[in-house]
């Protein structure tokens, strides 16, 4: 039977060709930068997202990658697994080598949160609850947003000055032409020394070459 509708979430529609008989796409997620929508338009095809959906999931991911980024959590890990098979000498060598394993708390640390959607709310909530100091932009803040967010999350009026002295950034918001590329070498200088950058959003609103270079001069910490 020939479909009317196609679900689809990160695969790239613009070289696809849907059937004749497709009416509707509904996308898995908020962003639509994978789908043609002009071009489906044209042809009568509605799309749909479904912003919200996943937003929770994804903001736990976020709360990970912080915790990640304060402290060397996957490297002790590693190292921790080459102890295998050392027995009784395991626990000296653990009180002999975890000092090189030493982070910092996120508690104080100032993140700015990059777009107030769905997830961009939820993380700055829990941000304020982990005890940081969020600021966050949103190119528009609509009464509803404001209700949704804790009191204690300071809005600002634009990309520069949220990201002014931060120790965190966190990315949430779609990929278009005035947001591609917003991390680049004269946004990194303006956050603190060895700041993180978590971008659960798009890739290419990072300047890869950029953040590569900002990770070499340890400007950047991962």
């Amino acid at each position: 039977e020939a479909p009317v509708g196609i679900l689809v979430r990160s695969f790239k529609m613009h070289e696809y060709e849907p059937a004749k008989s497709v009416l509707c796409v509904g996308r898995a997620g908020a962003g639509v930068n994978n789908i043609p929508c002009d071009k489906y338009a044209e042809k009568g095809i509605v799309v749909f997202n479904t912003p919200g959906a996943n937003a929770n999931a994804v903001k736990e991911l976020v709360l990970l990658s912080l915790l990640l980024c304060g402290r060397k959590i996957l490297p002790g890990i590693e190292w921790a697994q080459g102890l295998k098979g050392q027995g009784a000498d395991v626990g000296p060598a653990v009180e002999k080598g975890k000092s090189k394993f030493v982070g910092g708390e996120i508690f104080g640390k100032k993140i700015g949160i990059y777009g107030l959607g769905a997830i961009g709310r939820l993380v700055a909530n829990a941000c304020v609850a982990l005890g940081m100091e969020v600021v966050a932009y949103n190119r528009t803040v609509r009464e509803e947003i404001k209700a949704e967010l804790d009191p204690r999350v300071k809005l600002v009026g634009s990309f520069e000055e949220l990201i002014e002295g931060c120790d965190y950034i966190s990315l949430h918001v779609a990929l278009k032409d005035n947001t591609r590329g917003c991390i680049n070498a004269e946004t990194i200088a303006k956050l603190n020394d060895g700041a993180s950058i978590v971008n659960a959003a798009r890739g290419e609103l990072v300047n890869e070459e950029d953040i590569l270079a900002a990770l070499d001069e340890k400007k950047v910490t991962v």
